[in-house]
């Protein structure tokens, strides 16, 4: 990050701050201490949904070494709440200043409740989703430290995100499933005998053509922040409508047609195309671990 130590230290170990960026956590709540020198003790809390919570508490303390700059903040936290599957927990964050900024760098693991049915839960489900959590809210974190760009603004962006790409992705896919794959004869099968393209051969042809647009709607939604691909997007388009237009130049007087649904769908992909920037990405951030150095408290 392109941020000071100071400032950085500020943003992630001020409560109030912290659970802004931060979507593993809805509230921190720091408790009172007798004295600077004991470890702090804290509250957190974790909205998942349907309203319910999930709630625990934990401490922290931090070190700063003067020769190196480094500063380290270690944690260890717990849940006494059967609905939460961390039963117990610890980790840290080492703050690296150099002459470009601050390398951020995190490590943390637990220990889960519900036995095997937990492990595996979190195996497949949990630690998979809290491992992207953690890369997408560094990378928010880096955006509002380095861009200006509010955690808040960030997170309704991605919505917007993901609204576009899953609506371009219906698009494709309904039009390669109904007018392609099912109902061929209410216009698709005479557009390709028009064109006068592959004679003979049109019905294996809209045949191939649906799949490949099933295919294509399927990628936004899995490599929707690629920009090759809304590229891809806008110039398949586009030649789709001429194609249309020099197969059967009459489609485009109906109350809806190629260009009402095309337009809009290109829009989006503008849309993802400017948003890109804005977007926190858990692949900008190393998930890879390196050797690991457990902090005492």
């Amino acid at each position: 990050m392109e941020s000071s130590l100071e400032r950085l230290w500020q943003y992630t170990q001020t409560p109030e701050i912290h659970s802004r960026w931060d979507l593993r956590f809805t509230r921190i709540e720091y408790l009172p201490r007798t004295s600077a020198e004991e470890p702090q003790h804290f509250l957190y809390e974790t909205k998942i949904g349907f309203g319910l919570n999930v709630s625990g508490k934990g401490m922290t303390s931090g070190s700063h070494s003067k020769e190196s700059g480094e500063s380290t903040s270690a944690l260890k936290f717990w849940s006494d709440e059967k609905i939460s599957l961390i039963r117990t927990g610890s980790g840290y964050w080492k703050y690296i200043p150099h002459s470009e900024g601050v390398t951020f760098l995190t490590w943390y693991d637990y220990e889960t409740r519900q036995g095997v049915i937990g492990r595996l839960i979190d195996r497949y489900l949990f630690r998979p989703m809290i491992g992207w959590a953690t890369a997408w809210s560094f990378d928010s974190l880096r955006l509002w430290l380095d861009r200006d760009i509010a955690p808040g603004a960030a997170r309704r962006a991605y919505l917007v995100f993901l609204l576009a790409n899953f609506t371009i992705a219906l698009s494709w896919l309904y039009h390669g499933i109904v007018p392609k794959l099912l109902y061929m004869e209410t216009g698709e099968l005479a557009m390709m005998k028009a064109s006068g393209l592959l004679p003979g051969m049109e019905t294996a042809a809209v045949y191939a053509v649906g799949i490949g647009e099933i295919i294509f709607g399927l990628l936004f939604l899995f490599m929707g922040r690629n920009r090759m691909l809304h590229y891809l997007n806008l110039a398949g388009l586009l030649a789709l409508g001429c194609a249309a237009f020099f197969a059967k130049a009459g489609i485009y007087k109906a109350p809806f047609n190629p260009a009402t649904t095309s337009f809009g769908i290109m829009a989006l992909s503008l849309a993802v195309l400017a948003l890109r920037p804005l977007l926190p990405d858990a692949g900008r951030c190393l998930r890879q671990p390196q050797k690991k150095k457990h902090v005492d408290l």
